[in-house]
């Protein structure tokens, strides 16, 4: 046992301010004896955008308890949770802590501690169908976790609501192992004891063992298919990277992982979002500005062939053999589903930003506006706020414009906005 996890979980108090305070305090960082963490900083700025109260003493529930046990019962962590029980689960008892699993929106799904604890932890609303998704909650670290997609801690008064002050919490993402779309967030929270990097270690030891526990699950239900033509599966990363990090999974338990050169990274995004292949005169029209490089691009592709192996890029037309998961064409999927929360979250910047070729420029330029445009129309303050406040946003005079009308007049947010707008009036003129 590490000594992060000891007795714990302090008296919960009732903050008594909110709005224009509550910013003035995150600015100067009196809210804490070190100076704010830029990712809390801006975890802040997005609670307030979406209309937290520094004063709320619960998080909502947005799973009632007449929804809350089918749903759990369906979500894929339900066959890993015994597995998260007995080995964090019982610590955090052990410890006066509580351990919370949550799905993909932030809801929590099972919460496990001592009697005790778990009643100090239900008078901030840490409780079964409760929902601690940053915008609905504020700043914490299941909430943060789900946001960045990664292990964080948030100490005491790094939360945003006074409630939650009191307490120390550390969180790390799960992933489906076959996918690597996230299911949900493994959590601790207690005392200031936690607040040390062994807990997180801790944390993050028992989220990849119940991935692992996912994929060897998995592994048992499809191994007669298992050589069956198309068992292999490709992922692609390229939002926000100059460079496309692809994992081949051969459908036989191995996986590995190959950083792609940029034009390899311009090849392997064109194939991979035309399905049915493209022949060598198509493809070197969506690569290369200019109309005499076949002859490059077939070697590219003979360079690609080697790196990756006969059995993922195939010929005649070109194409990527077996099934893909791309981040972009997620992102593509979720605005046509209607799901702008989900696509906001998984948006790490443009496709290849630093790409020329003229098919990348075209499937950047027709999603990056796809999204901007949606998040303008929906006047939803936070999801205006999540977009002005990234390196490709902070420009954007007219989600300024629109960000300022969705707070409203009233908000402690409209100083900031205001003071952005006429920053980009001094640079404009």
């Amino acid at each position: 046992m590490t000594e992060g996890l000891k007795s714990g979980g302090g008296v919960v108090q009732r903050g008594r301010n909110v709005g224009a305070r509550t910013l003035a305090l995150m600015s100067t960082g009196s809210m804490t004896s070190r100076a704010m963490r830029a990712e809390v900083a801006d975890s802040w700025h997005l609670s307030a955008a979406a209309g937290v109260s520094a004063d709320d003493v619960e998080a909502p529930i947005t799973l009632p308890a007449d929804v809350l046990a089918d749903h759990r019962a369906a979500h894929p962590l339900a066959q890993v949770f015994p597995l998260l029980d007995d080995v964090l689960g019982q610590a955090a008892r052990d410890c006066d802590a509580v351990m919370a699993v949550s799905d993909a929106d932030g809801q929590l799904l099972w919460v496990c501690g001592t009697p005790a604890t778990l009643r100090r932890a239900e008078k901030i609303g840490f409780v079964e169908g409760s929902n601690w998704d940053e915008r609905l909650a504020g700043t914490n670290a299941p909430g943060l976790a789900l946001r960045l997609d990664r292990a964080t801690q948030v100490w005491r008064a790094e939360h945003f609501r006074h409630s939650v002050q009191a307490w120390s919490c550390a969180a790390t993402p799960i992933h489906d192992p076959s996918s690597t779309s996230l299911l949900g967030v493994l959590d601790i929270t207690g005392s200031d004891d936690i607040a040390v990097p062994q807990t997180l270690a801790m944390v993050r030891a028992a989220a990849r063992m119940a991935e692992a526990e996912l994929a060897r699950e998995k592994l048992s239900r499809v191994q007669p298919a298992e050589t069956a033509p198309g068992a292999m599966h490709l992922v692609i990363e390229s939002l926000g990277r100059s460079d496309s990090l692809l994992t081949i999974d051969d459908g036989r338990g191995h996986r590995h992982q190959v950083r792609l050169s940029p034009r390899h990274s311009e090849i392997l995004l064109l194939l991979a979002s035309a399905p049915r292949g493209l022949s060598g005169d198509e493809l070197a029209v969506l690569v290369y500005e200019d109309d005499s490089a076949s002859s490059t691009l077939r070697a590219e592709l003979n360079r690609l062939r080697g790196l990756l192996g006969e059995d993922v890029l195939a010929s005649r037309p070109y194409r990527l053999a077996g099934s893909v998961t791309a981040d972009w064409l997620a992102l593509e999927a979720q605005l046509a589903a209607g799901d702008l929360r989900g696509a906001m979250r998984g948006y790490r910047g443009p496709v290849l930003p630093r790409s020329t070729a003229p098919g990348v420029v075209r499937l950047r330029e027709q999603l990056h506006m796809s999204l901007r445009e949606a998040v303008r129309r929906s006047a939803q303050a936070d999801l205006i706020s999540t977009w002005t406040r990234s390196s490709w946003g902070s420009d954007d005079y007219e989600m300024w414009v629109a960000q300022k009308a969705a707070v409203g007049p009233g908000s402690p947010m409209l100083p900031l906005v205001e003071g952005q707008l006429a920053r980009l009036d001094r640079e404009l003129l």
